[in-house]
């Protein structure tokens, strides 16, 4: 991707959404409807914020419901979040 964060920044690209639950039960689209908050880390900007999170490409994470700004590149939709949008890494 030809796409870097500035600063304290970081693009995600948001994981596909459950459409069924760990039960068994399929989701409809009405329940469904809600973005996802959970995502993959693309890219990394150098600010000096962003580096003390001691985040990595590749890492999955928890990031606000409205923070971050939505783009599209190639057909695939990423977020472009600032630090504080980030709210916790999955392990």
């Amino acid at each position: 991707m030809n796409l870097k964060p500035l600063g304290d920044r970081a693009i995600v690209k948001a994981l596909p959404k459950e459409e069924t639950t760990k039960s068994g039960i399929i989701l409809p689209e009405t329940v469904n409807n809600e973005s996802r908050l959970e995502g993959e880390i693309i890219a990394l900007g150098k600010g000096e914020k962003i580096s003390k999170l001691n985040l990595a490409i590749g890492q999955k994470v928890v990031f606000s419901q409205y923070g971050g700004s939505e783009i599209k590149i190639d057909g695939q939709e990423y977020k472009i979040l600032n630090h504080d949008d980030l709210l916790a890494v999955v392990e």
